[in-house]
């Protein structure tokens, strides 16, 4: 018994000189230059008073000795407009940062921009100072002077007047903004809107929506996450809801990154030269609605870039519906989806669709991109001219009108990192697009581009 403690007591205390001399180690000042992750940080756009996101620098020691860093530092002091957080420590500046031999650590970068910070290019560095000399990594970003639509709890943020809003100031906002019944919005060419998640706009009875973009002037809709992947990604907010009778005027818009762009319902909208893309469920949803648009382009939404249900009349003129989707392979990822049932609790709507498609594209991956779901008897002949689809002749329904069926349109790119829905040259869609009836907004494509007849079909010439 007494070997047995005698043991006991010296295992024990071997762990414990061990332990000890693990955390008696000596630290030397650095004699090579420190190795980072990257050398310039870009920070997504913010606006004032809202932090970004948290970016990441690793800093690499090279050598074969622990070292200790003298100092670490924003360059801009208190006054910079980013924060740093230095192996868990937040501050801008920190003194002997330990370092272990071939080890790494992190330094968190964000910008947190004050109210009535400049609207400019913001700019700061983070400073390493050893004897082997001064390096620095630079942090970028641009600051936008923004106003903010805030709701609060249960009480409702709204607009009760009519209202003109301009690109002067991007406008951001949390939870559902609503525009009262009877009045009007008008968004002037270039004008920003933001949304913070599971944010949107309602729209009341009569009231209107007037989006008056030109080109190189489009008016955005868009979640309030302006760093680049977020362009590619659905459900950053939730979409605008259009109640009866309410008007949509739409011109140049783009329109992405939501769970339904554009909500349409028992009211009417016209939608020219607009681009909405990356939906998590539709990028229009048409509920017994009046939709008339010209040179619309639509990609990558989760259920279909058009839904329709309960009725309704739709007209798609020079238009490009493509979809590839490819988040979710559960998903039905259609160019559009009609059916003539509505049902959202007791209310129901029952009326065929009326679907008119002319000198257009609907063309993805999947191998009938229209699809009609029938209830108690309901019929869907929709009238498509001139136009390039992918279909297989028997789909349960019946095609009015000649086009092109299942011939690849030779997208330049239809990835949504770099998405380009004109077509190459040799494209099938070239020289089948018909001269319709006067409309303004077919004269000329989405490019601004005279169209030459016969002309390219979709919504570039």
């Amino acid at each position: 018994m007494k070997i047995k403690i005698f043991f006991g007591i010296a295992f024990w205390s071997l762990l414990l000189l061990a332990a000890c001399n693990r955390d008696d180690i000596t630290f030397d000042e650095p004699s090579q230059l420190l190795r980072f992750s990257t050398d310039t940080v870009f920070c997504d756009t913010v606006y004032n008073q809202m932090r970004s996101e948290t970016y990441a620098v690793k800093v690499y020691n090279n050598e074969d000795k622990d070292v200790l860093i003298p100092r670490i530092a924003l360059e801009g002091g208190s006054g910079s407009l980013y924060r740093i957080n230095v192996d868990g420590k937040a501050g801008i500046s920190f003194e002997n940062v330990p370092l272990r031999s071939k080890d790494s650590l992190f330094v968190f970068v964000e910008i947190a921009p004050v109210a009535n910070a400049p609207e400019a290019i913001a700019e700061d560095k983070v400073v390493f100072n050893t004897p082997a000399g001064e390096q620095k990594v630079t942090l970028f970003s641009v600051v936008q002077d923004a106003e903010y639509f805030i709701q609060t709890g249960e009480n409702p943020v709204s607009i009760n007047d009519n209202t003109t809003w301009t690109k002067d100031k991007v406008k951001v906002i949390f939870g559902n903004l609503t525009v009262a019944e009877g009045k009007t919005l008008t968004m002037e060419k270039g004008t920003k809107v933001y949304f913070r998640k599971n944010s949107g706009m309602n729209f009341e009875k009569n009231s209107q929506l007037t989006v008056n973009g030109e080109l190189g002037e489009e008016v955005i809709f868009r979640g309030d996450r302006s760093d680049t992947k977020y362009d590619t990604l659905p459900a950053n907010w939730n979409g605008i809801t259009m109640d009866e009778a309410t008007v949509l005027n739409m011109n140049y818009a783009r329109v992405f990154g939501g769970n339904v762009g554009l909500q349409l319902k028992e009211n009417t909208a016209t939608i020219n030269n607009t681009i909405i893309h990356t939906f998590q469920n539709a990028g229009i949803y048409g509920i017994a609605a009046n939709l008339t648009a010209n040179n619309l382009v639509m990609n990558n939404c989760g259920e279909a870039d058009l839904a329709i249900a309960g009725g309704g009349t739709y007209t798609l003129n020079y238009s490009t519906l493509a979809n590839y989707w490819n988040l979710n392979p559960s998903m039905s990822a259609l160019g559009i989806y009609a059916t003539n049932r509505y049902e959202n609790d007791t209310e129901i709507i029952t009326e065929n669709p009326t679907l008119s498609v002319n000198n257009s594209i609907i063309y993805g991956d999947v191998p009938d991109m229209i699809l009609f779901k029938s209830v108690e008897g309901g019929t869907f002949s929709p009238k498509i001219n001139n136009s390039l689809l992918k279909q297989n002749a028997n789909t349960g329904f019946s095609i009015v009108g000649q086009n092109f069926l299942n011939q690849d349109p030779k997208f330049q790119n239809y990835f949504t990192q770099k998405m380009n829905l004109r077509v190459k040259a040799g494209s099938p869609a070239m020289g089948k697009g018909t001269q319709l009836p006067s409309n303004i907004f077919t004269i000329k494509d989405i490019a601004g581009i005279t169209r030459m007849y016969p002309a390219t079909l979709g919504a570039y010439e």
